[in-house]
């Protein structure tokens, strides 16, 4: 429990305080008709997607605290109304940090059994008591809205234990939160839950769903394709491959690292909070548990 808290501050620390060097305004980017990628200053934010049409607004993840003012602003450009609903994905703060200003809005959250238990008993990410979800699902739930369906589905022990991933039907469009960190390593949250295989089978379900045309909206990074989420399905199924035959022939964590089994993989896929040496402990460690 101890690590976890300190890896969560970790992220969150890097995340607020890069939030407090740049400015909060937030970018959009078109996916598909009436369907927008919304990303706060620099895209470093995680990727939030607004669903806009005649009959309700949704808005799927709603970043940290610093950007809900720019958030609710940019919502009213684009909608020219208040959100109606969120879908939270998963509990981390970039995900649920403006929770609790769009409920006093009037939003209505929505969110997997396990994220709501996780934010009772931390309401911190979402903004304190007020930024917990209202309705909650166990596989999944079905929006009927704006002319079409949306399904919002559990994904199990994959990046935590509270995954939710969307699939606007109808305009070809997968959310796929932190299921996908597009060219970049993911960050898998053991100690809430996630496991690398679960994250390799939940990545695998989202590639079942696409085609060739299906625009994928990730948690981090810039809009994907299905070739996108099938790269960075390989590098994790090959370098999970490559830390168990080091596992089977008993190399200690320290001795896999310094072993550096993903170096290939650096340049591409390296980045600030989920470093190679932290891909390469977290599969080692989700192989071993």
């Amino acid at each position: 429990m101890q690590r976890a808290l300190m890896f969560s501050v970790s992220l969150l620390f890097a995340l607020s305080t890069h939030a407090q060097n740049v400015a909060t305004e937030v970018s959009v980017t078109e996916a598909a008709p009436g369907v927008y990628m919304l990303s706060g200053a620099n895209g470093f934010s995680a990727g939030m997607t607004l669903i806009v049409g005649e009959d309700k607004v949704v808005l799927v993840d709603d970043g940290m605290a610093p950007i809900s003012a720019d958030l609710v602003a940019t919502v009213d450009e684009l909608a020219g109304r208040p959100i109606d609903f969120v879908v939270n994905t998963h509990v981390h703060g970039d995900h649920v940090g403006s929770n609790a200003t769009l409920a006093e809005n009037g939003a209505v959250i929505f969110a997997h059994h396990n994220l709501r238990k996780r934010l009772v008993a931390d309401p911190a990410p979402a903004g304190g008591g007020g930024g917990l979800p209202v309705v909650t699902f166990a596989d999944g739930v079905h929006f009927h809205l704006n002319g079409q369906q949306v399904h919002v589905f559990h994904v199990k022990a994959a990046h935590t234990d509270g995954d939710a991933a969307v699939h606007l039907m109808d305009s070809d469009v997968i959310i796929a939160g932190d299921l996908h960190f597009n060219y970049m390593f993911p960050f898998i949250d053991l100690d809430s839950g996630g496991t690398v295989r679960g994250y390799i089978a939940g990545m695998r379900r989202l590639i079942k769903m696409a085609d060739e045309d299906t625009v994928i909206i990730p948690g981090h990074g810039e809009l994907a394709s299905r070739d996108d989420l099938q790269a960075a399905l390989d590098m994790l199924e090959d370098a999970e491959d490559r830390i168990e035959t080091l596992v089977i022939e008993g190399m200690t964590a320290d001795e896999v690292v310094a072993a550096n089994p993903l170096a290939d993989y650096h340049d591409t896929w390296n980045w600030g909070f989920i470093t190679t040496e932290r891909m390469t402990r977290t599969i080692y460690r989700s192989l071993t548990d």
